[in-house]
């Protein structure tokens, strides 16, 4: 896997690796972590991977964090490990 790019974001850490004919977008936020498989086949270049990356895409990344973490505490919750 080769690291091509760590993408400056605010709200998360966003790294862009090349790896096995795709690129992987990886969004990391505290102890969390998203990664996106896209072909090399579905774009003509690295540039076309970073135009994936627009605001509304970090958003809707951003919530699902926020969804992770909720989802998490609920199962520690449920089986009363704190």
């Amino acid at each position: 896997m080769r690291q091509l790019a760590d993408i400056p974001h605010p709200d998360a850490k966003i790294t862009l690796f090349s790896w096995n004919g795709k690129y992987l977008i990886k969004l990391e936020k505290g102890p969390f972590e998203q990664t996106y498989k896209v072909s090399e086949m579905d774009v003509t270049s690295e540039a076309d991977v970073r135009l994936l990356l627009d605001e509304e895409f970090i958003a809707a990344a951003v919530l699902r964090f926020t969804q992770m973490r909720h989802d998490l505490q609920a199962a520690f919750e449920r089986h009363d490990i704190y």
